[in-house]
């Protein structure tokens, strides 16, 4: 329970005497429509955020979520403001507001998936998309708005007729990150055009100044969801790290891709250049890679998503534009190829993986220039990593073909750069690339021999 909250409600909710916590989501409270979506989807069981929020929101309280990435936050959210607009349909019901534009539309099909059988409408409100399509989706009133901060601001000062005025709902998803990416006054100025007779969730991973500022300014005696107050990692998930010198980093990444075939991966870089040149690099080496980066235009990177997502390729290498809030079913490996220089965001990362009551691989990957980092990192979450077992003469076998490999995805970086110079344009490196097929016939040739 929060701090603020007033004497009378501390012992309402004790008393049952269940032997356990709820066991399926109509122990929630959760009507029967939407435990069968819940049913559809795969969610037998709630999570423990779930057990703790829904049935507070299904009261009517104002909620502040603290929760771990990979716990259920949306459904925390999704099914109490589903259940109250089944039994008070209106038009402009609920924001939800994201830090960005993938959890948007990662929100939005949670939203359309539970919502399928009542005939729920929900638009997704970003940068990177014409705004004019977007006026006119909202001019169709949906449902339930999913946004980013900067570009729904830009909707209620521009587009005309467009007003939360009777908005019943409001939920900040990941408000520590809405925050740091200094959207403050975005956020002020939608608070001041909605209504204060509302509902308000906050969720956020972490309880920062700014989060409990935003909490005394949007929520009325909010009551406290916290399932994990300190940094940690999920329970299942193994964590390791390797030490290699920094010149074969590459070829351990390589070492590891073979070692661990079969299972999915996603690899982090620290920059959106380092992040295309390592997809080129193991392309070159058959390897079914594709990148997401800022870079990259809005549809590419749902595209090189959806790919992932589908299963059509084991390998995503991204920025940390994509390790947070994103829900990947199945990553089974994480591998920090760049070691992250902020000691949370490792948590974010690692969290792509062991979601949901799986379990998953995260390793990773410290030179000599990352031991301060490294050590950093271990303090937050107050364990010593192991680390991954390895055959230092197997890695050093492969360095020739990785040598190479590299030398071919310099020349296609190179030869993008030079198109998108000529052409201004945005490819994603997923089409085949001259240089490429320049390379495959001689590749072949020196794999016989």
């Amino acid at each position: 329970m929060a701090a603020g909250e007033e004497e009378a409600s501390v012992p309402d909710p004790e008393p049952e005497p269940e032997p356990e916590e709820p066991r399926s989501f109509k122990d929630l409270g959760v009507t029967d429509v939407l435990c069968e979506a819940c049913d559809q989807l795969g969610w037998k069981v709630p999570t423990k955020i779930q057990i703790e929020a829904i049935p507070v929101a299904l009261q009517g309280r104002d909620i502040i979520g603290l929760a771990e990435t990979g716990s259920g936050k949306t459904g925390a959210f999704a099914l109490p403001i589903l259940q109250a607009l089944l039994e008070t349909p209106q038009r402009l019901f609920a924001l939800v507001l994201t830090p960005t534009r993938e959890l948007a539309f990662q929100i939005s099909e949670q939203f359309e998936a539970l919502g399928s059988s009542i005939g729920v409408q929900s638009t997704v409100i970003v940068g990177g998309i014409d705004t004019m399509s977007q006026s006119m989706a909202l001019a169709k009133k949906p449902h339930v708005i999913i946004a980013t901060p900067g570009r729904l601001v830009d909707h209620l000062e521009n587009t005309k007729g467009f007003n939360l005025r009777a908005l019943k709902f409001l939920v900040m998803d990941e408000a520590d990150r809405i925050l740091n990416m200094d959207f403050e006054t975005e956020v002020d100025k939608i608070l001041k055009v909605i209504p204060r007779d509302r509902k308000t969730f906050l969720f956020s991973a972490t309880m920062t100044k700014k989060v409990q500022k935003l909490q005394r300014a949007a929520l009325k005696n909010p009551v406290k969801c916290a399932v994990s107050s300190k940094y940690q990692t999920v329970e299942k998930l193994q964590q390791y790290y390797i030490f290699i010198p920094s010149k074969f980093k590459d070829s351990y990444l390589v070492y590891i891709l073979n070692e661990l075939a079969g299972n999915s991966f996603m690899i982090f870089c620290s920059t959106c250049n380092n992040t295309q040149r390592t997809a080129l690099l193991l392309r070159n080496l058959g390897f079914t890679a594709i990148p997401l980066h800022g870079q990259m235009s809005q549809n590419k990177r749902l595209g090189s998503l959806n790919k992932f997502k589908a299963k059509a390729r084991s390998i995503l290498l991204a920025t940390d534009v994509a390790s947070r809030g994103l829900d990947i079913p199945h990553v089974d490996v994480v591998i920090n190829f760049d070691i992250p220089t902020h000691s949370k965001d490792y948590i974010h990362r690692v969290g792509r993986t062991a979601r949901a009551g799986r379990s998953g691989k995260s390793i990773t990957f410290v030179t000599q220039y990352d031991v301060e980092l490294f050590q950093r990192i271990e303090h937050l979450i107050g364990k010593k990593l192991p680390a991954f077992p390895m055959q230092e003469e197997e890695v050093m076998m492969l360095t020739e073909r990785v040598a190479e490999a590299q030398r071919f995805a310099r020349m296609e970086l190179r030869e993008q750069g030079e198109k998108k110079r000529s052409r201004n344009d945005d490819d994603d490196t997923e089409e085949a690339i001259g240089v490429r097929n320049k390379v495959a016939g001689g590749k072949k040739k020196k794999r016989k021999a």
